[in-house]
């Protein structure tokens, strides 16, 4: 979710490509923004607060067993993490993120007070050894122990700066040797000499239009302009070995794997196998595409805000898998089932995404593993969610209105469990008893709605996928219905539009969407 409480004015976009740090084309200039700088300044959902600091984060390596949590925490709390962006702080960037970004127009008060200290900061890295990413934690989680698995519920997420960056690296990306086209790495590259490294990356703003965060790119005197759908590409918890891991390559206990689903809404979990779980996040994102084949998306900075539940070895809350606990991350939106599969050849990858989507449907509702086999080839997708972090990573995409026959589906809000109804592969609810059950106010008469939410005043009409919020037009792709019963919302315009946030979770045979205000 995107809020209001991040503004960015009017901007002048003019592109920037740059080779090695040095700039090619005219510079953009951002009018002055908020930047979420700590928890002082701008929206901190969570109970809890974790800053980007050197005494909290580690440069390119994960927690391991030995690594002293940062935070001690209850289960079922929540916690935001003000997370930083690697791009503009590494070696082929000069390693002075004041420097990089002034090249193009940004001030220095509006680069990360964050990004700064780290860069500058006695924390090792080493460029062409340790993963580029500023992985922050753990945390630990009361009660978490070997075997227990931990829920990780996106509850919030939010730009800490208007702009962010794309960068193709030599030796990385899906066309190795390929790209970056006409340049070489120098053997003596190095952050004095940043344009020695050859490298490409690419500056892009991000602003809002009609009510919609856009990254824009300009070429052959053009906008691409692409909305933003952001998410956290390194979540995980700590491995139980003395090792320091890069933090690079995703594996059993989470980390990078860079799933673009896993935004605000999505359920991640990760099996535990250290005492107190030790959690951590990193390598925010604002957008990426499937595969991520240049080597990175549109990275920049977040404040995310997460829900973490230790859920108990052989409960009915622990999604079913390929094994007798859960041994490999798994993760579930509104609409989807996200089986995943990681392996360094993509095929096999592949493979292990296809088996724990079987074993998953199989498991879970007691089907024929045959039937199943065939429902995943005729209804099911599959993603490559990245090919460029030496592990790969393919994950499925599970319909869950298809299983709706063996299902109940319920909105959690306050303290009612509402009904959810499936509706032309849609998911509805009481749009009266829901607004009652959070204390929002709400009026329909002859088909208009409005509702006082968190996101301002909003307007509806039924069969229409416009909703007016605070005057401004927002378009998504599903109506309220009008039944017999009353009104029907469509259960993305909880999150989408009134701006709640609802998480959710598959509990044996119920499918439980939990709505609250933040």
């Amino acid at each position: 979710m995107l809020t209001k409480a991040f503004k960015v004015f009017p901007v002048l976009m003019l592109m920037c490509l740059v080779v090695g740090g040095e700039s090619l084309a005219a510079p953009y200039r951002a009018e002055k923004v908020t930047i979420l700088r700590g928890k002082e300044i701008g929206s901190v959902k969570g109970k809890y607060f974790v800053p980007s600091t050197p005494e909290t984060v580690s440069w390119g390596r994960l927690p391991n067993r030995n690594t002293k949590p940062v935070l001690t925490m209850p289960s079922g709390a929540s916690v935001t993490f003000d997370t930083v962006s690697h791009e503009g702080i590494l070696e082929d960037q000069g390693k002075d993120p004041v420097k990089y970004y002034g090249r193009y127009g940004v001030a220095a008060a509006d680069v990360l007070p964050d990004a700064i200290t780290i860069s500058t900061s006695a924390l090792p890295h080493d460029f062409d050894k340790d993963g580029p990413h500023i992985v922050t934690g753990p945390v630990h989680v009361e009660g978490a122990k070997p075997g227990d698995v931990l829920k990780v519920e996106v509850l919030h997420l939010e730009p800490r700066v208007p702009y962010g960056v794309i960068s193709n690296r030599h030796y990385k990306g899906a066309l190795v040797g390929e790209f970056p086209e006409g340049t070489q790495r120098k053997p003596e590259a190095s952050p004095a000499q940043p344009e020695l490294y050859g490298n490409v990356s690419i500056f892009t703003p991000i602003s809002k239009m009609e009510g919609k965060w856009y990254g824009t790119l300009k070429e052959a005197g053009k906008d691409i302009q692409f909305p933003l759908s952001p998410f956290v590409g390194i979540m995980g918890v700590t491995p139980d070995t003395d090792e320091s891991w890069n933090s690079v390559p995703p594996a059993r206990i989470g980390g990078n794997i860079d799933i673009n689903e896993l935004g605000v809404g999505a359920t991640l979990y990760l099996p535990v196998e250290v005492e107190g779980a030790g959690f951590y996040m990193g390598d925010p994102h604002f957008v990426q595409g499937d595969g991520e084949v240049a080597l990175t998306a549109l990275e920049g900075s977040l404040r995310a805000t997460v829900r973490l539940t230790v859920l108990k070895k052989g409960t009915a809350a622990v999604p079913k898998s390929n094994s007798d606990n859960l041994t490999t991350p798994f993760a579930e939106t509104e609409k989807f089932w996200i089986p995943i599969g990681l392996n360094e050849d993509l095929d096999e990858a592949m493979k292990m995404a296809v088996r724990e989507s079987i074993s998953f449907l199989a498991r879970q509702f007691g089907l024929d593993r045959r039937v199943v086999y065939a429902y995943l080839s005729a209804a099911a997708d599959y993603e490559v969610s990245q090919v460029v972090d030496k592990t790969k990573g393919v994950h499925a995409l599970i319909p869950k209105v298809d299983f709706k026959n063996f299902l109940s589906i319920e909105i959690r809000a306050g303290k009612a469990g509402l009904p959810v109804k499936a509706v032309n592969g849609e998911l509805y609810v009481s749009a009266s008893e829901v607004c009652a059950a959070l204390g929002l106010k709400y009026n329909a008469a002859k088909g208009v709605i409005s509702v006082a939410a968190p996101a301002g005043a909003i307007g509806m009409t039924v069969d229409s996928n416009k909703y007016v919020v605070d005057g401004r037009d927002i378009y998504i792709n599903v109506s309220p219905l009008q039944t017999g019963e009353g009104v029907l919302l469509p259960v993305a315009v909880l999150g989408d539009v009134l701006g709640l946030s609802v998480n959710w979770s598959t509990e044996g045979t119920k499918i439980i969407g939990v709505a609250q205000l933040l």
